[in-house]
């Protein structure tokens, strides 16, 4: 499988490397908060609290947290990770009655399983809250809550533009939407690359809103390799477990145009500084090398059923396989926590270097 982020996107990356390269690291800059918009990769327990049937609040979700807590993974996300390396708490749930505490100062997480940049995306699980619905319901956070507890307006505004933002959304707007034609008319309304410019177009808006609203360090994560992932092995027929590159293509689409935009935000919005996780490339490395990084399945669903464990996800009290830690994929469309510690550790450890141009741990140190 070749990598789509080859040599032009480091370039460019460099570029903005070599513009922040000397900006100064105190202690005075660094995050306090971890504000968090996406999807079921990174949704603690939102969707918890809403109708739908895209929930994991049932063991043996959590089984390795201690407890299921609505995250879509046998333990902790790549997100909670990451707080975890950037010495932060794991924000509150946005739904949970947590999120109306002062608990809400150290971050929030809006994140919600089947949401997507576009509001329709994932509309046949029933609820769930769009990137759209997460920036209004940051929207009320910033205008209605943080300003009871940081009533000082400039303060408040260098808290928000100290904070870090990492938005992980758009796997869903494919795998729940594009790549589903019976449901969704929009792979015949668009050829994939126009899909992505439709994709891209409405980021950028999104992004924009957020950077209106005070955020000013932000993580964009690309769409991972979704035709290595059980589920799409399964629909697609996979015969020997290779990932399906029509997929893989199609997402790697996104990852291109997104790049660009990212060069565009940071040279047009002032006091900004935005991050591109090249999550597609890492998850590559994974699937193709395995035994590398201590696993054994590279693409069979630890808990999930049919081939692949990718015809049904995890279902309630389903008994997964034992040994969790040498699975890259947890059901069948989530990574297992193994796998996420290791994402997590090459973007926000201090020497990273899958986050680019400068790692999560130095974004929240600026």
């Amino acid at each position: 499988m070749e990598k789509t982020n080859g040599e032009v996107l480091y370039f460019l990356l460099s570029l903005l490397l070599s513009i922040f390269l000397f900006l100064p690291i105190s202690e005075c800059g660094r995050a306090q908060a971890m504000f968090i918009f996406g999807d079921s990769l990174i949704d603690n327990g939102n969707n918890n609290f809403i109708p739908t049937i895209a929930k994991a609040n049932y063991l043996p979700y959590g089984i390795d947290y201690g407890f299921p807590t609505g995250r879509f993974c046998n333990g902790l996300t790549v997100t909670d990770y990451g707080a975890k390396l950037l010495g932060l708490p794991f924000p509150v749930p946005y739904l949970s009655l947590q999120s109306k505490t002062t608990e809400i100062l150290q971050g929030v997480n809006y994140a919600s399983a089947a949401a997507g940049i576009l509001d329709a995306t994932g509309r046949h699980y029933g609820g769930r809250i769009s990137f759209n619905g997460q920036i209004a319901l940051f929207e009320k956070t910033v205008t209605t809550q943080l300003p009871f507890l940081i009533p000082n307006l400039i303060k408040l505004s260098d808290y928000l533009s100290s904070s870090v933002f990492v938005i992980n959304i758009g796997s869903n707007d494919y795998i729940n939407n594009y790549l589903l034609p019976n449901l969704y008319s929009s792979s015949r309304e668009y050829t994939a690359d126009a899909f992505a410019d439709l994709l891209i177009s409405n980021f950028e808006r999104q992004l924009k809103s957020l950077y209106m609203l005070g955020a000013r360090k932000m993580l964009l994560v690309g769409i991972g390799p979704l035709g290595c992932i059980p589920s799409q092995l399964y629909q697609h027929n996979s015969t020997d477990g290779s990932c399906i590159e029509i997929v893989n293509n199609q997402v790697s689409l996104f990852n291109e145009r997104l790049v660009p935009l990212l060069l565009r935000l940071n040279s047009t919005l002032q006091g900004s500084f935005f991050v591109y996780e090249n999550i597609y490339d890492t998850f590559v490395d994974l699937v193709q090398k395995p035994a590398s990084y201590g696993f054994k399945e590279k693409n069979q669903a630890c808990c999930g059923s049919g081939k692949y464990g990718g015809q049904l996800s995890c279902l309630p009290l389903q008994v997964p396989c034992a040994e969790r830690d040498g699975f890259i994929f947890w059901d069948s469309f989530h990574p297992t926590q193994a796998a996420n510690k290791i994402v997590a550790e090459r973007c926000y450890g201090p020497s990273a270097t899958d986050c680019l141009p400068i790692s999560g741990y130095m974004l929240a140190q600026l």
